[in-house]
């Protein structure tokens, strides 16, 4: 076995320096959870004091016909398009992505991973619904709902589910990814289905655009934590350890 001690010393401080980079980045992540979480109680407050009527009164109506409130603006097949996109963050939908991702982690031989998905989404379902029921806000009476809505309005559970879901399967499944691109890639299409899904469900009038933003704000919290539980598992060996962390930070870079 090679003496680290008779390295040169550039070699030395890899390890030091692979741990500083580890250490940063949670300590970003954790920054960027306690930010959304505040975020999170402080759009909260202003929704129960009804600071934000005036605001989601005129975003909602800006998205409509300045004709006729029931018409959404744009052509119809963009009405049916935000119909197919909100669908996208549907109970069903989210509970089939869920058990595929499940099931690829399980056939990968990653099966702690597998339970920290199921966990961290299941969990936070159950959070989503304490939620709605202790704010209990009313939905949009301003326009036709484009959409059957059974549930109460604060935080959007669409928004907040997506977010939970596509962040928290983007964050654990890059974590298993060694390379570099496929882990943007995985990020990126996260975020991007997150904001669409958010989006449609304000363009079909089923909820103020304050919803939207708690249940973003709440979903991404609820994900960066369980990426932070990942990690801190993973140093403890509870769950299977990233490429990453296996090849030094260093595996595929260009690709």
């Amino acid at each position: 076995m090679i003496d680290p001690r008779k390295l040169p010393p550039r070699f030395q401080q890899i390890p030091l320096r692979l741990w500083q980079m580890v250490e940063t980045w949670t300590l970003v992540g954790a920054l960027v959870t306690a930010g959304a979480i505040w975020a999170f109680v402080s759009l909260a407050g202003e929704v129960v004091e009804g600071d934000t009527q005036g605001l989601d009164r005129d975003i909602l109506l800006a998205l409509r016909s300045s004709t006729d409130v029931s018409d959404p603006i744009g052509p119809r097949w963009v009405e049916e398009m935000g119909r197919d996109v909100t669908a996208l963050g549907g109970t069903g939908i989210l509970i089939m992505i869920t058990t595929f991702v499940g099931l690829y982690l399980w056939v990968s031989g990653k099966r702690r991973s597998m339970v920290m998905v199921v966990a961290a989404i299941g969990s936070g379902f159950l959070m989503g619904q304490i939620l709605k029921r202790s704010f209990d806000r009313a939905r949009p009476d301003l326009v036709p709902h484009g959409d059957y809505v059974y549930t109460a309005s604060f935080p959007s559970g669409h928004a907040m589910m997506s977010a939970i879901t596509y962040l928290t399967l983007g964050i654990l499944l890059a974590r298993v990814e060694p390379r570099r691109r496929v882990r943007a890639f995985l990020l990126g299409l996260a975020v991007f289905l997150t904001v669409i899904i958010g989006v449609s469900r304000v363009y079909l009038g089923v909820h103020w655009p304050t919803d939207v933003l708690a249940g973003w704000t709440a979903g991404a919290a609820w994900a960066l934590m369980w990426w932070l539980l990942a990690t801190w598992l993973e140093r403890r060996g509870a769950v299977e350890p990233s490429p990453q962390t296996i090849e030094g930070g260093s595996a595929h870079p260009g690709d």
